[in-house]
């Protein structure tokens, strides 16, 4: 099912559509990661934005 693009309200913002390659595209740009590491962290910690800003974060420093 592909995402209701109309439907951005706030509980859409909290989340990472890991089965949409613009929001991972757009993730890993944002932090300066590659897509694939992205992926990886989407599959790793979930889709919540706040866990996966976290994780990039520690990423990108480590």
């Amino acid at each position: 099912m592909s995402d209701d693009k109309t439907n951005r309200g706030g509980a859409d913002r909290g989340r990472v559509a890991g089965g949409e390659g613009y929001e991972v595209g757009y993730f890993a740009r944002k932090h300066g990661i590659s897509v694939s590491q992205a992926e990886e962290l989407i599959k790793e910690h979930g889709n919540s934005r706040e866990k996966l800003d976290a994780a990039a974060g520690k990423l990108k420093r480590g």
